[in-house]
């Protein structure tokens, strides 16, 4: 390919990474695993721009690479899961977690700086969040490979049938008839939305600040005021999680500690408000993960913690450690 070609591929190309990752994470359930696909299928594409006759869009061809490079590497690979999805919730919150369990391949988070971009338009901001909520990512890991493609490049990417039918190499008919079976099986899997609100509206913002002076104040109460009555924890690596506030509760009892053990910066993760959270080490504060809070207008009725300390605080544009300890929040 000559040097002019392949500087026109970078121009017309890059500006539809952010989006091709969003789809590869939806398919995969993994940021780690989406990014490695789309760095193969920008080379993919690269090598083979020189042959691209323009019979399809640029987007519609870097898709259909994108997307067969993610079905070729889900035959290698078992579903993503959260906690909840492996079993009923633990009924002795004051027993130990279950230790992590390596044989299982949990879902990953996806930091909205990944997601979106301040260039975009507010409603399309929107629609990319609610396009990757945690609920939706996990029920998506429900569906066969084929039926999950074939849903995300119908129903949320909105090309057509007969364009889905040449990106996966079937028939129109075969298309819709799958688009079918992929909508029934999401609607036995998928939750329905209980007045989910926005990361960015005020009672969203809201009950995340009660969430994490709580945690810096070792507040339980202030806690309590912020959970729904039907809310539950998950802590990802384990299969381990908690329903009822109650139960959650005496759980957060156990790990909260005393004013000034944690630290947690407000963000966006998976289109929900979340807290990364640090944790006093001697003097300094050292990555722990991130909680993500599935807000509604009565209160926060999910808390799902994932662990992995300095490399996923790296994917949220965090350093590893921060100043500390301190006393209360804000001191």
């Amino acid at each position: 390919m000559t040097t002019e070609r392949s500087g026109e591929f970078a121009q017309l190309a890059e500006p539809l990474r952010r989006e091709l990752l969003v789809h590869c994470y939806r398919m995969l359930g993994s940021v780690d695993d989406a990014e490695d696909l789309v760095q193969e299928t920008y080379l993919r594409a690269w090598r083979s721009y020189g042959t691209f006759e323009g019979r399809s869009s640029l987007r519609a061809w870097l898709y259909r690479i994108a997307t067969n490079a993610c079905l070729a590497a889900l035959e290698q690979r078992g579903r993503r899961a959260l906690p909840s999805g492996l079993g009923a919730p633990a009924d002795d919150p004051d027993s130990p977690p279950a230790p992590a369990d390596p044989a299982v391949d949990w879902l990953q988070p996806i930091p909205d700086v990944l997601v979106t971009s301040e260039a975009q338009d507010p409603a399309a901001i929107v629609a990319a969040r609610d396009g990757v909520r945690l609920a939706l990512i996990a029920s998506l890991q429900y569906l066969p490979a084929r039926q999950r493609a074939v849903l995300l490049l119908r129903e949320v990417l909105a090309f057509p049938a007969a364009e889905v039918a040449a990106m996966l190499g079937i028939s129109t008919t075969a298309v819709k008839s799958t688009l079918q079976r992929a909508r029934a099986r999401l609607g036995e899997v998928a939750p329905a939305p209980d007045g989910i609100i926005e990361p960015t509206e005020p009672h969203a913002r809201a009950l995340l600040s009660q969430y994490i002076a709580g945690f810096e104040n070792a507040d339980i109460a202030l806690l309590e005021k912020a959970l729904r009555t039907d809310a539950a924890i998950e802590m990802v690596g384990s299969r381990t999680w908690f329903s009822g506030r109650t139960t959650c509760l005496r759980y957060l009892g156990h790990v909260i500690g005393s004013p000034g053990d944690w630290l947690m910066i407000p963000t966006i993760a998976n289109g929900q408000p979340a807290a990364a959270t640090y944790h006093d080490g001697s003097g300094t504060y050292r990555a722990f993960g991130v909680a993500i809070l599935t807000a509604a207008t009565a209160g926060i009725t999910g808390i799902t913690v994932f662990g992995g300390g300095p490399e996923l605080m790296a994917k949220f544009a965090l350093p590893p450690t921060q100043p500390g300890p301190r006393t209360a929040a804000g001191t």
